[in-house]
């Protein structure tokens, strides 16, 4: 009979130590981030790729790929199976004329951090979680606090002062025990480490538990179902803490498996991220396996100001594996990037999906990209979330007043 979720078991990349998947487990003893495993042998046999079709269209429609085993364990506010809209305009200007965005703003909490909420708050209530604490940036704290409100469960958020106002005020409403600190992702991350030991709480902190990469793989899941079991030839990812890239490569991975999209192609796999914090790209330009911790950065895309990842050497196999690239772009880039797509597109992008279009305006006019090649681009969520990073002069008239031509 065939079951809810084919779920195996974990596993560490680096040591290849294995563990239950029906216990609580964070990191590897190696110190390594661990990866879930599935029964893929048995899925094969027991389904086919058309009996998605009939299915509700949230990401749980891929629910055997995913690691709740009871469906009553699932937390879910209909997120997934966002859009990837053709963007011919702004393609046009930067020479990719088979240029998609995959818009992640259109799902609840108004990033793509819902997917990983979902999936790992789901999973954490499956395994008796009742406290959860994490570090932000602020749109995961955003949506980990908001789904552990649905699920019942107590959250503890810790985010940077200057983090994006809208997400603190998301995380104030859900009820969570909100911190702030005077500091970077990495100085929240060392006080939660503190709130873990002394509390015992689970840790949700990115790459700490091994399910958000779960959520965020269907991202990859669904490009390859949307654009007719078919990869594009790149796909390109702003890139902090990694797991998107990180989740999107092993959702390409086991459809390979399955025999559900061909056996011989993955897409080029770009990590973007900003000339002020590039650790990632710095990296992967000097050969690198891992990422050195990037000093004093900044960068208006507050999601990926991430100077040192736990999951980097994850994200650099990743690219390695798939012929991509590191792609690090200027704040002036971003900005017209961002103004040129809601100009030309209607896409009101955040800094951070602006980033992605700013990298592939780059890599065209390297050649990195060529002509006629589909290049899909991760836009991660609503720009109005970032408002106080946009201008927004307008002349005042008195009433009764002509508007000037």
């Amino acid at each position: 009979m065939k079951k809810f979720s084919y779920l195996s078991h974990l596993t560490c990349p680096k040591c290849q130590a294995r563990y239950s998947a029906g216990e609580i487990r964070q990191l590897c003893e190696c110190g390594s981030p661990l990866l879930v495993e599935y029964n893929l042998e048995d899925l094969k046999k027991d389904m086919k790729r058309e009996e998605l079709e009939d299915r509700r269209e949230t990401l749980w429609r891929y629910h055997e790929l995913l690691p709740v085993e009871q469906e009553e364990n699932v937390v879910t506010m209909g997120e997934g199976f966002t859009p990837l809209l053709k963007a011919p305009a702004i393609g046009n200007r930067i020479g990719v004329s088979e240029l998609y965005i995959k818009d992640e703003g259109l799902i609840p909490t108004g990033s793509f951090k819902a997917r990983g909420a979902s999936a790992g708050v789901s999973k954490a209530k499956e395994l008796g979680v009742k406290e959860l604490a994490m570090p932000t940036n602020g749109n995961a704290g955003a949506a980990w606090s908001l789904y552990a409100a649905r699920a019942g469960m107590k959250s503890w958020i810790v985010m940077p002062v200057d983090a994006p106002v809208v997400t603190r005020k998301e995380v104030a409403i859900s009820g969570a025990n909100l911190f702030l600190v005077n500091g970077l992702i990495s100085d929240a991350g060392k006080m939660v480490s503190s709130l873990v030991q002394k509390r015992g709480f689970y840790d949700a902190s990115t790459l700490k538990e091994p399910y958000r990469i779960e959520g965020k793989k269907t991202m990859g899941l669904e490009i390859a179902e949307q654009l007719g079991w078919e990869v594009p030839d790149v796909i390109l990812y702003p890139t902090g803490g990694g797991v998107g890239i990180i989740g999107i490569y092993k959702a390409l991975k086991e459809l390979q498996q399955l025999g559900w999209i061909a056996e011989d192609k993955l897409p080029r796999l770009v990590a973007v991220q900003a000339e002020n914090c590039a650790p990632i790209v710095k990296a992967w330009e000097e050969g690198k396996s891992e990422s050195e911790f990037w000093e004093n950065s900044t960068t208006q895309a507050f999601g990926i100001n991430v100077p040192k990842a736990i999951g980097d050497f994850l994200v650099l196999e990743a690219i390695y594996k798939t012929n991509g690239c590191g792609a690090a772009v200027s704040e002036e880039a971003i900005e017209e990037a961002q103004r040129q797509t809601a100009e030309q597109e209607g896409l009101f992008l955040c800094p951070e999906g602006a980033a992605v279009i700013a990298a592939a305006k780059d890599l065209k006019e390297k050649g990195w990209i060529k002509d006629g090649e589909r290049v899909v681009c991760l836009n991660t969520g609503q720009g109005i979330k970032y408002a106080d990073t946009v201008e927004a002069e307008a002349p005042v008239l008195e009433p009764g007043s002509n508007i000037p031509n």
